[in-house]
């Protein structure tokens, strides 16, 4: 199984270490452009405007402020230095053996500012959103897009993509027509009714990873043995969960919370 996660917002700065070596990321191919949205990152930041090109309030100054010295600022573990709702849950962290195993090979963040990222990528805490327009690149979406497509796209390959990014970053790779691709949604049932959820979902979607990753046995190869290791979760973090055709080539699981 490929494993597809958003970056959280938040991040944890590593206290100590060397800075990060692009060549030594777990996708090397990716260094060319990855120092392009880098050169065109520091161009941004030294604009008057810099906060406005990112999207950013004048709260986020200092963190923003981190950007102009990424080549510098000690670099962590992924699954350290992302420390939002779905990693808190997925505790990438704190995986061990076979388990980190499975995540070294399975996992992948999508990322503005380093396209793709393994949870044992040593990366400094930055601030960028798929969503920014940087000035010399464009928009960072389909800036991506052809990049990704020939590092992600050998490893979804009679595979299944369960894919748990938010609608910025899928916007940066979808899979090829053919593959077997799951986008997975969580709902929220109360009073009998189910809705769409957003914290929620970060932190369910977190309980699968973990779940799939520890679950032990043989890894889902396909949508329906997904839906299977899913259904595990039923009477437990979850009230249920399905598996039905969705848009855009791909099939959609369920996973329904109270």
């Amino acid at each position: 199984m490929l494993i597809l996660l958003p970056p959280s917002e938040g991040k944890t700065p590593s206290a100590a270490g060397d800075p990060v070596d692009l060549a030594a990321s777990s996708s090397p191919g990716l260094s060319r452009h990855r120092r392009k949205v880098l050169t065109a990152l520091r161009r941004a930041l030294a604009r008057r405007d810099a906060l406005t090109v990112l999207g950013v309030g004048a709260g986020l100054a200092d963190e923003v402020a981190r950007n102009t010295r990424l080549d510098v600022e000690p670099a962590g573990r992924a699954a350290d230095v992302y420390s939002g709702v779905l990693y808190a849950a997925a505790d990438l962290a704190s995986l061990t053996g076979e388990a980190a195993e499975l995540a070294r090979t399975s996992v992948v963040t999508v990322s503005a500012l380093w396209g793709a990222v393994g949870p044992d990528d040593r990366i400094p805490a930055y601030r960028l959103s798929m969503g920014t327009e940087l000035p010399g690149i464009g928009r960072l979406a389909p800036s991506w897009r052809p990049h990704l497509e020939t590092a992600l796209a050998p490893r979804a390959l009679d595979d299944v993509v369960v894919d748990c990014r938010s609608a910025a970053y899928l916007a940066a790779w979808r899979p090829a027509r053919g593959t077997d691709w799951v986008t997975v949604r969580v709902l929220r049932e109360l009073d009998g009714r189910r809705t769409v959820v957003s914290h929620n979902a970060k932190h369910t979607r977190g309980l699968l990873v973990r779940h799939l990753l520890t679950r032990g046995g043989e890894s889902p190869r396909s949508g329906e043995e997904l839906y299977k290791a899913a259904h595990e979760l039923v009477g437990t973090t979850l009230l249920d969960a399905t598996h039905t055709a969705g848009p855009s080539c791909s099939s959609v699981l369920e996973l329904v919370v109270r």
